[in-house]
């Protein structure tokens, strides 16, 4: 019987709280759940993001070849290889590989500008899609039409049937990109016959002297081809021809 008082002064002074808690049970609920909508929402937002992500790097090949110098870089490097007489030396994955890295050193300016200007904005939530493609382009753009000549230029424009702009900033990508492309392949075979004209002079001068002696049997390539090399390796040839390339772009 002594309890009994103390059980209701112990329901009296719990009763409030109990009744605050009844209160406040809808409202944690509501919380909850919009917490559990914002968090849904949140990750399909970024499921979302991840399969754009992916589905851009698909085109990373593509982007990789027309949009860098690479192009420029593997057909001097091919071209040097004929010139020199070798088949199969350097491997084509070496020249691949070669030309890949020294493209990421000479576009490290415009790629870093891409990726605080776009992709970092746009995984972290910060940009749509649209804009982040937009504010991405920009520098890849400018560095094309650094790099593209006016006759280039004028060619596209005119192929494409569209009005020729007041500025280069209205010009579609497709043509900023198409002229690009045309003035690499118009640089690599510059660079490349400036490459193979030193030893074309020696392929001529060994096939002379063979056909002065009446050695005409024996190939000119396969005496020709170790004086290339010597004067390849002599002059510093990789080191000067990288350097060249780099400085183009600069």
């Amino acid at each position: 019987m002594r309890l009994a008082p103390l059980a209701l002064i112990a329901l009296a002074a719990v009763a409030p709280d109990a009744a605050w808690a009844q209160d406040a049970v809808p409202a944690v609920d509501a919380m909850v759940g919009e917490l559990a909508a914002s968090a849904s929402a949140d990750e399909v937002t970024t499921s979302v993001r991840l399969v754009m992500l992916f589905t851009a790097l698909t085109f990373l090949p593509a982007i990789l070849l027309v949009m860098t110098p690479f192009t420029r870089f593997v057909i001097v490097f091919s071209l040097l290889r004929q010139a020199l007489g070798l088949q199969q030396s350097p491997p084509n994955q070496v020249l691949i590989g070669l030309s890949l890295f020294l493209s990421m050193l000479v576009m490290q300016e415009p790629l870093q500008k891409v990726n605080d200007t776009a992709l970092q904005p746009y995984l972290a939530g910060e940009m749509e899609t649209g804009t982040a493609l937009e504010l991405g382009l920009q520098p890849m753009r400018a560095f094309m039409l650094h790099h593209v000549t006016r006759e280039d230029l004028g060619s596209v424009i005119s192929v494409s049937g569209i009005e020729r702009p007041d500025t280069v900033e209205d010009l579609p990508t497709s043509v900023v990109v198409s002229t690009f492309v045309l003035s690499e392949l118009k640089a690599a075979f510059v660079i490349a016959i400036k490459v193979y004209i030193p030893f074309l002079v020696i392929d001529l001068v060994v096939a002379s002297v063979l056909l002065g002696m009446g050695m005409m049997v024996l190939p000119p390539v396969v005496i020709s081809l170790p004086f290339k090399l010597l004067l390849f390796v002599l002059m510093d040839g990789w080191g000067l021809l990288v350097t060249s390339l780099v400085k183009s772009f600069g």
